[in-house]
């Protein structure tokens, strides 16, 4: 009797123990009340090593990344090119497709806004030219340099968009203040140049 009460509480304790150290499950920031239309512009601050290498980069900056959301089949989800989060083994750097649960995860983001255009219409153009740049399979753009738009990096791909869809956002390109080795041009476009243009309002910060 003794011994199997003792492999009982051997296997009870193997198991709180498993329990214990597995990762927790990621959830939403984004607030609820929250309804995403499309063309909104989302922001978020990353938790890893290359957002902070981002937000370092970016003195004035909050967030270290940029996305739009769009409608597909009558879900809103958002586009956006990111380095380095890949959803298989091999999978290129590219303009991915994601819910915002996903964008938003608590193991992705620590903050987030979303923003929204003023011109309605054009922001709804702007989302399917979006969309039209994750469906030809866009790599992303390593070499962060906005006049090839073969390949794109984040706020590279607002831009573009916004230009296409005739609402020109106003940014201007942040000087690299230190040389990162992600980054070969001397200025880039910075998340905090696409959310500071008159074009945007704001929806909700969190």
């Amino acid at each position: 009797m003794a011994i199997r009460l003792l492999k009982k509480y051997i296997a009870f304790w193997l198991l709180a123990t498993l329990v214990s150290c597995q990762e927790p499950v990621p959830v939403c920031i984004m607030p609820d009340d929250v309804e995403l239309r499309p063309g909104d512009v989302v922001f978020r601050r990353g938790c890893g090593l290359l957002s902070q290498a981002v937000l370092k980069a970016d003195s004035r900056g909050v967030y270290s990344h940029t996305g739009i959301v769009v409608d597909s089949s009558g879900v809103a989800m958002i586009v956006h090119a990111v380095p380095e989060e890949p959803d298989y083994d091999g999978e290129p750097d590219r303009v991915k497709m994601e819910p915002p649960e996903r964008f938003f995860g608590s193991d992705r983001a620590i903050a987030g806004e979303v923003c929204r255009p003023l011109d309605s219409i054009a922001a709804e153009r702007a989302a399917q030219v979006a969309m039209n740049v994750y469906r030809r399979g866009t790599l992303f753009d390593h070499d962060y340099d906005c006049n090839d738009t073969t390949q794109m990096y984040c706020t590279e791909l607002l831009l573009y968009v916004f230009s296409r869809a005739g609402l020109p956002l106003s940014a201007s390109p942040s000087p690299t203040p230190f040389t990162l080795s992600i980054i070969k041009s001397d200025s880039i476009y910075m998340p905090s140049d696409i959310l500071k243009a008159e074009e945007l309002k704001l929806v909700k910060s969190f």
